[in-house]
C-alpha cells in the first residue's frame, strides 16, 4: 500500500513526538501509547515504531560521538597495557564497561516480559497512573539528590542500579530518562552527569528495541511503508539531537521541576478522560 500525504505528516508529527518525550523525562512510550487515540490507529504501526526508534539511535550516536570514540580508544590502550584487569583501567575505560553492566537488567526484562507488558499495561490508565507516580519520583530525587558525584565516578554497582530503573521504565509511563536520571540524583550523582549517563546507556536499548521491531516488520505480515519510515527516523534523529543539547544545558542552570509538573498535570488529564469514557 502506498504511502499518502497523511502518512508522512503522520510520520513527522510521531518523529517530534518520539525525540522530545525519548529524551525529555516525559515518557516516550506513555505518549505513543496515547497517540493512536489522538492521531489515529496507524501511528501505532510498525512502520512508525521501526522509524522512530532508528532516529532516536542516530540522535544518541551522532550527538555523543566523542564520548564514544574517547571510550573505545581508551579501552583498547588499556586492554593492551592492563589486559582484563579492570582496576588499573582508566576512568573513561571503565565507563563504558559500565554502561554494559548496566544495559543487563532493561535487556533481561525486555526478553522475559516485553509480550506481557504489551498485553497488558499498554493502556492509558496505567499510562496517567505511572506518569505521576514517577512524576512525583522524580521530583523527590532531585530536591535531595547529591550534587558531588560526576559522569567518572560511575562504578559497577552505581551503574546496575540505574539500569534496574531503566529496566522499570519499560513500563508505559514511567520514562526512561526520568527513572535513570532519578536513580543517579538518588545516588548522588549532579544532574548534567546523570543526564549523560542515562543518554549514554540509552544507545544499546534503543538499539536493540529497533532491531526487534524490524525483524517483526520483516518476518510479520504487516506492509512496511518505507517512505514514512524514513521520513520519521530523520525527524527524530534531528529533533532528537537538538533536544538533547537544549536539555543539557536546562539542567544546569534549572530543576527538574517543570517536567514533574507537566507529568502530573498531563496524568490527570489522561486519568480524568478514561473516568469520563473518552480514552
Amino acid at each position: 500500500m502506498d504511502a499518502d500525504a497523511a502518512d508522512y505528516l503522520r510520520a513527522i508529527v510521531m518523529g517530534v513526538v518520539q525525540a522530545v518525550t525519548e529524551f525529555l523525562p516525559i515518557s516516550s512510550s506513555g505518549h505513543l501509547v496515547l497517540a493512536p487515540h489522538l492521531l489515529g490507529e496507524d501511528s501505532s504501526s510498525l512502520t512508525f515504531d521501526v522509524g522512530l526508534h532508528i532516529g532516536t539511535m542516530v540522535a544518541v550516536i551522532t550527538y555523543f560521538w566523542r564520548d564514544w570514540a574517547g571510550m573505545a580508544n581508551s579501552a583498547v590502550r588499556d586492554v593492551s597495557r592492563a589486559g582484563l584487569d579492570v582496576r588499573r583501567w582508566e576512568p573513561l575505560s571503565r565507563l563504558g564497561l559500565w554502561l554494559a553492566v548496566g544495559t543487563v537488567p532493561a535487556v533481561v526484562v525486555g526478553l522475559l516480559f516485553d509480550s506481557w507488558i504489551e498485553e497488558n499495561v499498554r493502556d492509558p490508565a496505567f499510562v496517567g497512573i505511572a506518569l505521576i507516580v514517577f512524576g512525583v519520583l522524580l521530583g523527590v530525587a532531585d530536591r535531595w539528590g547529591g550534587q558531588a558525584l560526576g559522569l567518572l565516578d560511575m562504578t559497577g554497582r552505581r551503574s546496575f542500579l540505574v539500569g534496574i530503573a531503566q529496566a522499570v521504565a519499560l513500563l508505559p509511563g514511567v520514562s526512561r530518562s526520568g527513572a535513570t536520571i532519578s536513580m543517579a540524583r538518588g545516588l548522588g550523582f549532579e544532574r548534567g552527569a546523570a543526564a549523560r549517563f542515562s543518554f549514554l546507556m540509552s544507545a544499546p536499548v534503543v538499539f536493540g528495541a529497533g532491531l526487534l521491531k524490524m525483524t517483526e516488520a520483516i518476518r510479520g505480515d504487516e506492509v512496511v511503508q518505507w517512505g514514512p519510515l524514513v521520513v520519521g527516523a530523520i525527524t527524530s534523529a534531528v529533533v532528537g539531537a537538538l533536544v538533547i543539547r537544549v536539555f543539557l544545558v536546562f539542567i544546569v542552570r534549572r530543576t527538574m521541576l517543570v517536567f514533574v509538573w507537566y507529568r502530573i498535570a498531563l496524568g490527570l488529564v489522561v486519568l480524568i478522560a478514561v473516568a469520563n469514557g473518552n480514552l
